[in-house]
């Protein structure tokens, strides 16, 4: 082989390694009921309000919205969900209450401004606030999704936070917890993908 040929393999395996690492992190091997569940169980609650089963990412079941007639998202799909926990829980409602996940954080935005969209305080990741439970995480859309992603703060600790999330894939876990560090008098949260939060005030 020549050099060309070695590069072109040394490509294919990192982006094997790459592809391979993404898949473990999305599927929850351990799970015993990956099979019997249908679209719309619940699979997880947080302060009441449900996390429900999709199977495939792109799988969308119509449109829910509330008694009053808000849109609170594609059934059942991660913007679903953060939208009818700020609603349900939180008794928020969005002035913009449509976009894909990614559209929720304002990139023009600097840290601890107003997002006027969706009437909420955005920070920045990293930030000089730190996350605190009941924060909607932004993350940013990729390769595999383009549409990006959007998770509840569920738990915070020192160096730990714990989210709780819808349609995270068929085999994905509902909860998930990064870790997030102090670092020059700003805390970020160590996931590349994680935009920033937002949060009521």
């Amino acid at each position: 082989m020549n050099i060309k040929h070695w590069t072109y393999l040394l490509i294919a395996l990192i982006l094997t390694g790459v592809i391979g690492y993404w898949v473990y992190e999305k599927i929850d091997l351990k799970s015993n009921n990956k099979t019997s569940r249908t679209i719309g169980d619940e699979i997880d609650r947080f302060n009441g309000v449900s996390v429900y089963y999709n199977a495939e990412v792109g799988n969308v079941t119509g449109r829910n919205t509330a008694a009053d007639g808000y849109n609170l998202g594609l059934k059942y799909q991660c913007v679903e969900f953060v939208k009818r926990y700020y609603y349900e829980h939180l008794n928020h409602k969005m002035p913009d209450s449509y976009g894909h996940a990614k559209d929720f954080f304002d990139k023009n935005l600097s840290d601890g401004k107003q997002n006027k969209r969706r009437n909420l305080t955005q920070y920045t990741n990293p930030s000089r606030t730190k996350p605190k439970v009941n924060d909607l995480l932004v993350y940013r859309g990729t390769a595999f999704n383009k549409y990006g992603h959007v998770a509840i703060v569920s738990k915070v600790t020192k160096n730990k936070i714990e989210v709780i999330q819808q349609n995270p894939g068929p085999y994905g876990k509902s909860r998930v917890k990064f870790t997030i560090r102090k670092k020059n008098g700003q805390w970020e949260i160590k996931n590349g993908l994680i935009m920033g939060w937002l949060r009521k005030e």
